[in-house]
């Protein structure tokens, strides 16, 4: 598909300065029941960039990488639980939101210790 350099540009700028949704997501391992927890801005984003990571065997979190690794990426699922709800409030703060939803979700699905994969 040939875009007229204009277009393409207009494109392209109008991507950059979109808000992506920003929220709260898990990866659960569905042979132990263990859950990954994490937030990002971009949860989308996060949310390739950590199946991409796990796939080259390089994600920051180990455990889950070995777990990756030993029962495959088919007994794994990602999903978003949560977005954080935006608003025209000029005292809006996403990133205060964002933390707020992801602590109340590492609570209720007790991603720590035997459960998680996420450290206390």
């Amino acid at each position: 598909m040939n875009l007229p350099q204009e277009t393409r540009r207009a494109l392209v700028k109008a991507y950059k300065e979109s808000v992506r949704p920003a929220g709260v997501y898990v990866i659960r391992n569905t042979l132990t029941g263990r859950v990954y927890v994490a937030g990002s801005l971009d949860v989308e984003g996060a949310m390739n960039r950590a199946r991409f990571e796990l796939d080259l065997r390089s994600h920051r979190n180990k455990a889950l990488g070995r777990d990756w690794l030993a029962h495959g990426a088919a007994n794994f699922s990602f999903e978003v639980i949560d977005r954080v709800k935006e608003r025209d409030d000029p005292a809006f703060d996403r990133k205060a939101e964002l933390e707020k939803l992801l602590l109340l979700w590492c609570e209720e699905l007790q991603c720590t210790g035997e459960n998680g994969y996420n450290t206390p």
